[in-house]
């Protein structure tokens, strides 16, 4: 967001990044003007008093749980408490049902910052009924997405060496709530009527989970494979994707599949990046497919349920003039979503917030 921002904007971000602790010491470029520890409460503090000294107009916090320290991330309340500049919250997550915890430090970042800002219609909803937030003080700025043509794939799948098999894929960092395992068993499925489709399950193992339980769940997920028969149409391709794969293997890809476990999932950047790129979607109905999949931008399958994965596969699958149909319906949401519309849409609501003023971010990230 911060490099599609200074394009629009013509003018340099300047960013704190957060460092958890146990991390290697990273390398930042330039930009990064300030870190703050994440488990060093005072860090915190020091970096709003920065703020305050430093030749910015308004902080943008791209909040994710998880990301600050202290329970639920309260420690952050610290920083918006110190900073004396206007502060835009940008909500990745939103719980529909939170505990206690959780709502009340929601809450509390929510009402320090001048404005917050959910990506999804129903995140925004949800910060609204659920946690009492002023709607006036609310915004929806959707998840951005890469600004690619509409195009075929048969350029992409020439690149990996494929040929022009049909290719259903899923990506991100693996972890076992992404259901996996649903997609692998829904395969047997599809290829019985579909023998030279090739299922892509494309990143590598969440580094939280590698450090917890090793590769287990990725090693179940070969040993499916294997006993399934399906060597030749299921790969798990093991490899941190930069944005440039990420792009190539979506323009490779017929059907996108998220078969997450989660119904509360309120954002997902890969299931936007899909519908960015024109894709034909099936997705299980979290609460981001529901709001992003509606008036036939994809199709929604059951949770656990292979067999209702394989039914819309195929469904797809048998129909290319529904496939096609559905591409064009997503991609054409998905202007909306584009990393220079989402920068417009940013720049408006920080020079809203700082009029008069060439204006310049700070984003905490």
């Amino acid at each position: 967001m911060v490099d599609a921002y200074d394009r629009a904007s013509g003018l340099p971000s300047p960013v704190i990044a957060v460092d958890e602790p146990g991390a290697d010491v990273r390398r930042y470029p330039p930009e990064v003007v300030a870190r703050i520890a994440e488990q060093d409460r005072e860090s915190y503090a020091a970096a709003a008093r920065f703020v305050n000294d430093y030749p910015v107009d308004l902080v943008n916090i791209q909040h994710e749980y998880g990301l600050f320290g202290g329970e639920r991330g309260e420690w952050l309340v610290d920083f918006l408490e110190a900073v004396e500049k206007p502060v835009v919250l940008t909500m990745h997550t939103v719980l529909p049902e939170p505990e206690e915890s959780y709502l009340r430090v929601t809450r509390r970042l929510c009402d320090k910052a001048t404005r917050v800002v959910a990506l999804s219609e129903t995140g925004r909803g949800l910060l609204e009924s659920i946690y009492g937030i002023d709607p006036e003080r609310l915004d929806c700025i959707h998840h951005g997405v890469p600004d690619v043509p509409f195009q075929d794939t048969y350029a992409a799948k020439a690149s990996f060496g494929i040929g022009q098999r049909t290719v259903i894929s899923t990506f991100g960092l693996i972890s076992r709530g992404k259901g996996l395992e649903y997609a692998i068993e829904a395969m047997r499925g599809v290829v019985r009527r579909h023998p030279e489709t090739l299922y892509l399950i494309l990143g590598e193992t969440h580094p939280v989970v590698r450090r917890q339980e090793g590769e287990s769940y990725r090693e179940s997920l070969h040993t499916m494979v294997r006993q399934y028969g399906l060597n030749y149409n299921v790969q798990l391709v093991d490899k941190y994707l930069d944005f440039d794969e990420v792009v190539t293997y979506l323009a490779a890809t017929d059907i996108y599949l998220t078969p997450y476990l989660n119904p509360a999932q309120i954002v997902s950047g890969t299931l936007a990046y899909a519908v960015g790129c024109g894709k034909a979607i099936v997705s299980t109905p979290y609460l981001y497919a529901q709001e992003l999949l509606a008036h036939n931008r994809g199709f929604l399958c059951d949770f656990r349920d292979a067999a209702s994965i394989a039914e819309r596969l195929n469904m797809l699958l048998d129909d290319p003039s529904l496939r096609r149909a559905t591409e064009r319906r997503a991609y054409r949401f998905g202007r909306q979503m584009t990393w220079p519309h989402v920068a417009a849409q940013y720049g408006r609501l920080f020079s809203e917030l700082a009029p008069g003023h060439p204006l310049q971010l700070v984003s905490s990230a």
